[in-house]
């Protein structure tokens, strides 16, 4: 954690619009949009004002016309920016560019979670434009064929062909192996956007938006229903991967679904099955759940986005069995990630590594070319961490609450001290005993700890 603590750190930069973590070093040391929303939800409590910044600068950024040849549309949030000769003379079209699909549903979930930590309503109706404007996207150019799900299509010549968090080239494919023609919808960006309606909806009921917040709710709701309809599918245990142009399910068993235990979208009836499916052999490498199980016509241990094992996705799907009460499939995968920190150099967990399965004394096989440190794989860790606890803070209603609190075996003892909730700071120290756990806190202002269970 102070390796994690230390690299996140150094890969933060302070913008005019306030800190912003860099994705990577060295392939990708300049703003993502989607890594750095994702690293400030994973560290967003203990590190409120990382996601602050993140918002500030992606709501700066945020498009605002058509530009076809950097992917941009209105409403739509940054995939990267970068400066140098390459982008000063157009030879990529990266300076801006917005050749991403779920960048634009991140924000608006980020906001929303954002407002639950600290209550700062200030802010948040300052970028509320902007999150309406990101909820129009999806609307009018994030869902062209009115279908309720999210797709993407590329509208720059040079710019990326799969626009989900895995973007190499081979990453989308049918069972038999075929690459899947778009417009493509991924599961995972489907959960992504369930999850924006939802905070849409609770951020306009707080600012008193009350028929915005009924239709976005409306949304969310339809939204998870045709979810479960088009991707569920049963003989293989597993969300669809994507749906194809034609609507085909991509059926092949990947991490990608697993996070539709962290967005929430998952019916609680599916979440044992899909359990069982991630942490089958196939999918588990004992050091963490592969990109792509073993068993699929792509498989490369040493893929990129084709089986190789990716910490922050893990630690989101860790904290999405977390939600659905299965401590004990999201505690293998924490000592997975914890063993393979354990053999690592300065025990610096990188970008992700290969997916060859365990084997007695012997360490993982690290990927190559991978970027170590990369922000989003050194805040897995505190995701991970607030998973194991069940942690959640209102920093509205100035509470906390652990809600079935765990520890994995090789952590006996934690002390989180001066952690900052609302105008409160708290001191909590927490026991692992054979069966239990003990908790216990210290407020030094006012803030509600009895919500333990």
């Amino acid at each position: 954690m102070k390796r994690a603590a230390s690299d996140l750190h150094m890969m933060t930069t302070m913008l005019p619009t306030g800190p912003y973590p860099y994705a990577g070093v060295p392939w990708f040391n300049t703003p993502f949009g989607r890594d750095g929303l994702i690293t400030a939800l994973e560290c967003l409590w203990l590190q409120p004002e990382l996601a602050r910044g993140v918002l500030a600068y992606l709501a700066s950024t945020q498009a605002t016309e058509v530009i076809p040849e950097q992917d941009a549309e209105p409403g739509k949030i940054l995939h990267e920016a970068r400066n140098g000769e390459m982008a000063a003379l157009g030879e990529m079209p990266f300076a801006r560019y917005y050749g991403s699909v779920d960048a634009t549903p991140l924000f608006v979930h980020l906001a929303g979670e954002y407002y639950i930590r600290t209550g700062d309503r200030t802010f948040v109706e300052g970028i509320w434009p902007n999150v309406e404007a990101a909820l129009h996207w999806m609307l009018r150019y994030g869902d062209r064929d009115k279908d309720g799900f999210l797709e993407y299509s590329r509208q720059c010549p040079d710019g990326l062909v799969h626009q989900g968090w895995k973007d190499s080239d081979d990453a989308i494919f049918h069972a038999d192996g075929s690459l899947a023609r778009g417009p493509i919808a991924v599961c995972e960006v489907q959960g992504y956007a369930y999850a924006a309606w939802r905070a849409g909806a609770a951020l306009a009921a707080a600012l008193g938006r009350t028929e915005q917040s009924i239709d976005y709710s409306r949304r969310a709701e339809t939204l998870r229903a045709r979810f479960d309809t088009a991707f569920w599918c049963d003989e293989v245990g597993t969300y669809a991967l994507a749906l194809d142009g034609d609507k085909r399910p991509c059926q092949v068993r990947t991490s990608n679904a697993g996070q539709c235990l962290f967005s929430g979208i998952a019916l609680p009836e599916r979440a044992a099955r899909l359990a069982q499916t991630l942490l089958a052999r196939e999918s588990f490498s004992g050091w963490g759940i592969r990109s792509l199980a073993t068993s699929e016509p792509r498989y490369n241990p040493m893929g990129y986005h084709t089986g190789g094992v990716w910490p922050h996705d893990n630690a989101l799907i860790a904290c999405g069995l977390a939600r659905y009460g299965m401590a004990e499939e999201a505690l293998r995968i924490f000592t997975g990630l914890f063993d393979t920190a354990m053999y690592l150099d300065l025990h610096r967990v990188p970008e992700l590594f290969c997916g060859f399965p365990r084997d007695p004394g012997e360490g993982p096989v690290l990927y190559p070319v991978a970027c170590a440190p990369q922000a989003w794989s050194a805040a897995s860790v505190f995701l991970l961490f607030q998973a194991s606890l069940g942690l959640t803070i209102d920093g509205i209603a100035s509470k906390i609450s652990l809600v079935r609190p765990w520890l994995p075996p090789f952590l006996n003892e934690a002390r989180i001290l001066n952690l900052q909730v609302g105008d409160a700071s708290v001191d909590l120290a927490l026991v692992r005993h054979e069966s239990d756990l003990a908790a216990c806190g210290n407020s030094r202002e006012t803030c509600d700890l009895a919500n333990v269970s």
